[in-house]
């Protein structure tokens, strides 16, 4: 089983930072691509930031040179850097992965999800 563990939300003042991790664990073969989205109250989720295996990073206007999206192929672990933060950018944020998986049939691509880490930005 392939899961996808958010860490390192919380609570920062405005002009803060805040490092989120996203580690996958399970039968992945490789990823394809891996997203940071959001969502805040009363609000539909949003992508934030997205990696391709070739390190293609995207970013939505509202975070870009402010966010960072890498990630340790080594470890499986997706990153977002977060610096400058302001209150708008308070939010759960959400790890999404299309996973290359092994299964006793063969692989195949599949997008998996992670629960979600709280990010709170205020004074």
């Amino acid at each position: 089983q392939v899961q996808l563990v958010e860490s390192g939300g919380g609570l920062v003042q405005p002009g803060g930072s805040l490092r989120l991790s996203c580690a996958a664990s399970g039968n992945i073969s490789s990823f394809n691509s891996m997203s940071w989205c959001r969502q805040a109250p009363g609000t539909q989720r949003e992508l934030v930031a997205s990696i391709s295996d070739g390190a293609v990073t995207n970013y939505e206007d509202s975070v870009r040179g402010r966010f960072t999206v890498s990630v340790d192929n080594a470890k499986n672990t997706l990153y977002l850097q977060m610096s400058s933060l302001t209150p708008e950018d308070t939010a759960v944020y959400y790890c999404n992965a299309n996973l290359r998986v092994y299964s006793p049939v063969g692989s195949y691509d599949r997008d998996y999800w992670g629960k979600g880490t709280l990010v709170t930005v205020s004074s």
